[in-house]
């Protein structure tokens, strides 16, 4: 191969990974809407969604950095918002829990309203201001 079909080969591979890079940090974090995804395991994880109008169901793991992050801001907005309340599930000592619930990776955070219905979902370190955009639905018809 020449000098010229190498150096176009090595941009084609930057522009892709870039491009790759991009589209995982505007949806890391980020939380979205999701339908009832069916299968609720709260009384096993105990937690009461019925307490509460939002319920933010944080999985963790223990070597997990952005999972700590992800606690202070979920615990910093559930403390602000009566109405709202954090619990963090280990995922690793509930995996039957992270099979029926898709939790992929950690940190991972449900939104999950009154009923129990898992109303969003966050994959990566949530933005305060993006969690604070989507419970506010939950909390205007107190």
């Amino acid at each position: 191969m020449d000098l010229g079909v190498r150096v176009l080969v090595l941009l084609a591979v930057l522009v892709v990974a870039t491009a790759g890079g991009l589209v995982w940090r505007a949806r890391n974090g980020r939380v979205r809407s999701t339908a009832d995804e069916g299968t609720h395991m709260w009384e096993e994880l105990g937690i009461r969604p019925e307490a509460a109008a939002v319920t933010l169901v944080q999985f963790s793991s223990a070597f997990c950095a952005p999972c700590r992050a992800t606690r202070r801001i979920l615990t910093d907005v559930a403390g602000r918002l009566p109405q709202v309340q954090h619990v963090e599930v280990d995922a690793e000592s509930h995996l039957d829990a992270v099979r029926a619930l898709d939790v992929q990776s950690t940190p991972t955070t449900l939104l999950v309203d009154r009923t129990g219905r898992i109303a969003g979902r966050a994959v990566g370190q949530p933005r305060r201001d993006d969690v604070l955009k989507a419970i506010g639905p939950f909390l205007s018809d107190q």
